[in-house]
């Protein structure tokens, strides 16, 4: 244990050293390395290759050192670890399961629901998470230059209904930060916006992406500004995750948190509360606790809504309500997320 210990401090020295972009490009992008680093079997391999064939993996430095050594149940290793139930094509699991491509009126912009759109800030990621929604999402017709978003920008300032930009991704925070001062100054520009919401998984995947540069842009702007962070797991907040956050409520960012519901990796009600009491340490309140969307290659992540019902249902006994994330599942269609407290009508 005392061995491991000193590895990771090493590790998080070589990480201070270098920046985010260079963490980045470092990340680890051969299941074959991921296997070998963590000490898994030779029969985790082939799943892993065949996995990866079908979406390819990264996993940087930072979020490796919470991973578990030789443990291929490690909560973090399951939703970065290709397998090989990837290439299953169970009914009802597709390439595009919330009907995205029905709802882009520009390059890069999603808009589904009153008074938002959604930004394609950045096609990349910093981590490729397993169960991604967005897996099989055409990024190549959606990274718009900045000729290019003028279309989006026009859209916003011809709705003057719309009063929320998202910006997703991919990571949006994996672009760098003077597109993306550049992009919201532009949404300042449109005076009928409001807010300014943030969908990212990089402060948490490598916490040395809340730098200076960033809150600079991110503190500056008129917009109100919502942070929502993708945590699974408890284990994937440390020390490093909750400065982070610091810097990033510093900054003026209320930060919200949502989760995936997924098998064998958070779908107990023990594992749920910690992770709920930990974002709350973290300065982040739990928000929605998504079934999986039914994306191919994802079914061996899926929970059943009944299950997840009954597990929503356990937690309310253990955490207080400001703690309680909402179960929600996406519909393509529908005005909104669905609640699944109650039955589906």
């Amino acid at each position: 244990m005392q061995e491991n210990i000193i590895i990771a401090d090493e590790r998080n020295v070589a990480q201070a050293s270098t920046t985010w972009q260079q963490q980045l490009s470092q990340a680890i992008r051969d299941p074959a390395m991921l296997c070998q680093r963590l000490g898994l079997t030779s029969q985790w391999r082939s799943g892993a290759q065949t996995g990866h064939q079908l979406f390819e993996i990264c996993v940087p430095e930072a979020y490796l050192t919470r991973i578990a050594p030789s443990d291929p149940d490690d909560p973090l290793l399951r939703q970065v670890l290709p397998v090989g139930e990837e290439a299953l094509t169970p009914p009802g699991f597709v390439a595009d399961p919330l009907e995205e491509a029905d709802h882009r009126p520009a390059k890069g912009l999603i808009h589904k629901y009153k008074g938002r759109v959604l930004l394609i800030a950045s096609p990349a990621c910093a981590i490729n998470c397993r169960y991604c929604f967005r897996r099989h999402f055409p990024y190549s017709d959606n990274s718009p230059s900045r000729t290019q978003w003028q279309e989006a920008l026009d859209y916003l300032r011809n709705d003057t209904t719309i009063h929320e930009a998202i910006l997703s991704g991919g990571d949006p925070l994996a672009a760098s930060d003077r597109q993306l001062a550049w992009l919201v100054e532009q949404l300042e520009n449109i005076p009928h916006l409001k807010r300014l919401r943030i969908h990212t998984r990089l402060p948490v995947v490598i916490p040395d992406r809340v730098d200076d540069a960033l809150l600079g842009w991110l503190s500056k702007t008129r917009l109100q500004k919502v942070v929502v962070l993708h945590i699974n797991h408890a284990n994937e907040i440390d020390q490093a995750v909750i400065d982070a956050c610091t810097r990033l409520k510093q900054a003026g960012a209320t930060l919200l948190n949502q989760s995936v519901l997924l098998r064998s990796i958070n779908d107990d009600v023990a594992t749920l509360t910690t992770l709920s009491e930990r974002l709350f340490e973290a300065g982040v309140l739990p928000y929605y606790l998504h079934v999986l969307d039914p994306v191919q290659g994802a079914a061996h992540f899926d929970v059943s809504d009944e299950e997840a019902r009954r597990l929503v249902a356990e937690l309310r006994n253990c955490l207080p309500g400001f703690l309680m994330p909402r179960l929600v599942r996406e519909i393509p269609g529908r005005g909104s997320k669905t609640p699944l407290g109650n039955p589906l009508t």
